[in-house]
């Protein structure tokens, strides 16, 4: 009876002391390298997008000396769009538009943790007036954002 007793507490302790760490955040978020002769932006960096709710918002607010960036990535859509704008010292405006196209798959790491969604990306279009130069890094987009999944290559003259 002694050992009985001593068995079911010995299984509650040990089912106590499991722990589940979930992310803190539940986006993921991708990674712009800033590659070629402009290494740091000079120009202020504002990046709108529409994340899937039909609202265009602000991800990135007035980005400045910055030699890479994040952005995130929606939750079901098929492809992303973010709207660059660009403000120099003078007052003079430029736009860009990406388009990122990339697959979804769902992630879960335990029913005590917020659904999760990691991506992949298959293309990325881009307009050129201030934009040189984009190419996927690394298309695998999870919660590791420490390499960068883009490399961005800015014109010159607008710097």
């Amino acid at each position: 009876m002694r050992r009985l007793i001593l068995l079911i507490l010995s299984g509650v302790l040990l089912a106590a002391c499991s722990s589940i760490e979930c992310p803190m955040n539940s986006r993921v978020y991708t990674t712009y390298k800033l590659q070629g002769t402009v290494k740091k932006l000079q120009d202020s960096l504002t990046v709108f997008a529409n994340l899937g709710n039909g609202v265009d918002s602000i991800v990135l607010n007035r980005a400045i000396e910055v030699d890479s960036f994040q952005l995130p990535m929606s939750y079901a859509n098929d492809a992303d769009t973010f709207y660059f704008l660009y403000a120099n010292k003078s007052g003079k405006l430029g736009r860009d538009t990406i388009v990122v196209e990339k697959t979804n798959q769902p992630h879960f790491e335990s029913v005590d943790c917020n659904a999760v969604v990691f991506h992949t990306i298959k293309s990325v279009r881009f307009t050129t007036h201030m934009i040189e130069n984009l190419s996927i890094n690394n298309a695998n987009v999870n919660y590791d954002a420490t390499p960068s999944h883009f490399n961005i290559t800015f014109k010159d003259r607008y710097q």
